[in-house]
């Protein structure tokens, strides 16, 4: 049996809100234990995003060009053409999901590790929901990265893993309100 049944996500940690003027961006950092090749791999490989990512990609994303992100666990699948702008094997990938730019870093650390660090633009009004959902992909991913993969926790399957106490924690860090989970999916 997959210990994916016992996953708990810890507290909310390694994130913090950039502001400038009516723009916000997440940034979450994590120390992972896997040299950057490896990591590098798990964030543009199609295979090992399907493990772990809230989309999946119809080409490697190591290079720079034209990329299909398909949003997975969303009540309406939605495809977002997009360009992967920087691809800098293995220290920086720089892309668009949708309206919102994401930038990955991935520094070595002096033990063999990874530092990685994601900049995400996102709405003010969810950015503690992302912080919530980003966090627990990260733990999917540091246990992809080890061998034990549990397989992909997104979008409403998220629910089942502490996301509402993530979300609330971080959106308390944040000084934001967030928004509830039916209320944001009404169409008033």
């Amino acid at each position: 049996m997959s210990h994916r049944a016992k996953y708990t996500p810890g507290p909310a940690a390694g994130a913090s809100v950039q502001k400038a003027g009516d723009k916000w961006t997440l940034v979450l950092v994590r120390d992972l234990r896997h040299p950057p090749a490896k990591v590098w791999k798990a964030l543009t490989d199609p295979a090992h995003l399907a493990e772990w990512a809230p989309f999946d990609a119809d080409r490697n994303m190591a290079s720079v060009g034209p990329v299909k992100l398909s949003t997975v666990g969303a009540p309406t699948p939605m495809v977002a053409e997009t360009t992967v702008r920087r691809a800098e094997e293995p220290k920086l990938l720089e892309y668009s999901w949708g309206q919102q730019d994401l930038r990955w870093e991935l520094e070595a650390t002096g033990v063999g590790g990874t530092r990685l660090t994601l900049w995400h633009n996102i709405d003010r009004g969810f950015i503690s929901w992302g912080a919530a959902g980003w966090h627990i992909c990260f733990d999917v991913l540091e246990q992809l990265l080890s061998g034990d993969p549990m397989g992909r926790i997104v979008g409403p399957d998220a629910m089942q893993y502490d996301w509402q106490r993530l979300n609330s924690e971080y959106a308390e860090q944040f000084g934001v309100q967030s928004p509830t989970w039916k209320a944001s999916n009404s169409k008033e």
